[in-house]
C-alpha cells in the first residue's frame, strides 16, 4: 500500500522489508515500529521464507528514534520503550537477516544493523552513536551493538558520538563489508544462507547467542547432544544424502 511506512515483499523465499519512511531519514516513529515488528513476526512465521534482508527507501538507512515524538514525554512513554521488541526480533529471528544499508544509520538504527546476522552498506555510508551528543545514553542498542564491536572502538565511539565511515565500521565488527556493488554483495549473502537447512540455521543462530563454556569439557556433553540429533534428523538425513547423490538439498530454494 502506497501508504505504509514498511513495505514487505516476498520473491525466492526471500522476504525483503523495506523502511519506506524518507521524510523523516526512516526514524522509528511509532506507526514505523510497529509496521516493522509486524514484518519481521509475518517473515520469522513464513514457512516459505528462508532469508529477511532489511533495506530502505531514501538516502539514509535510519535516524534513530523519532525525536519529535520523544520531546516532553515522559520516561513511561517514550517510544523507545517498545524499541528492544524489535532488536529482540531481529537477533533471534529463526530465518537470518541480512541488513542491506545504501547510506547512513544513527543510534537506534545502529542498534538494528547490530541485530542482523549479516551487514553490507556502500562505502559512503556513515555511523555514528549520537545519543550522548543530544544527552541521553544508547542504553538499549548497547545490548546488540558490544558484542559485535571491538571493545576500544566501543568506548571511543560511544564516548565521544564521533561520525565513522564504513571502512572502519568493517574494521571494528559492524558490518561485514562495504562495497559499491551492493546488491550483488546482498544477493551473495542471500544465496548462501538460504543453502543452510532451515532448522540447522535455526539451531545454529541460537547456538550462537549461547554464553560460552568455562572450558571446551564443560560444554561437550551438551553440544554433541545437540550434534547428534541433527545428523539423525530428517532434515540432516536429507542433506547427507543429497551429498552422496552430489545434488541441492530439498531445502534449497530453486534458480
Amino acid at each position: 500500500m502506497a501508504d505504509e511506512l514498511v513495505h514487505y515483499d516476498v520473491v525466492g523465499g526471500t522476504a525483503t522489508i523495506t523502511l519506506d519512511s524518507p521524510h523523516n531519514r526512516n526514524a522509528l516513529s511509532a506507526r514505523l515500529r510497529r509496521e516493522l515488528s509486524d514484518s519481521l513476526a509475518k517473515a520469522a512465521s513464513d514457512d516459505a521464507v528462508r532469508v529477511i534482508v532489511l533495506t530502505h527507501t531514501g538516502p539514509v538507512f535510519c535516524a534513530g528514534m523519532d525525536l519529535k515524538e520523544a520531546r516532553g514525554a515522559g520516561a513511561g512513554d517514550q517510544g523507545v520503550n517498545e524499541f528492544p521488541k524489535i532488536l529482540e526480533q531481529l537477533w533471534t529471528s529463526p530465518k537470518p537477516v541480512v541488513a542491506r544499508l545504501a547510506g547512513p544509520a544513527r543510534a537506534g538504527g545502529i542498534g538494528m544493523v547490530a541485530a542482523c546476522d549479516i551487514a553490507v552498506a556502500v562505502p559512503e555510508a556513515t555511523f555514528a552513536f549520537s545519543e550522548v551528543r543530544i544527552g541521553v545514553v544508547p542504553a538499549v542498542i548497547s545490548l546488540t551493538v558490544l558484542p559485535r564491536l571491538n571493545p576500544r572502538a566501543a568506548h571511543e565511539l560511544f564516548l565521544t558520538g564521533d561520525t565513522f565511515d564504513a571502512r572502519r565500521a568493517v574494521e571494528i565488527g559492524l558490518l561485514n563489508s562495504a562495497t559499491s556493488d551492493l546488491d550483488a554483495e546482498v544477493t551473495r549473502f542471500v544465496k548462501a544462507l538460504a543453502a543452510g537447512g532451515p532448522k540447522a540455521l535455526a539451531e545454529t543462530k541460537a547456538l550462537l547467542s549461547r554464553p560460552r563454556p568455562a572450558t571446551p569439557s564443560d560444554g561437550f556433553e551438551e553440544m554433541l547432544g545437540l550434534s547428534a540429533k541433527f545428523f539423525a534428523s530428517e532434515e540432516g538425513q536429507e542433506g547427507i544424502l543429497a551429498f552422496a547423490q552430489k545434488r541441492k538439498p530439498n531445502w534449497v530454494p530453486q534458480d
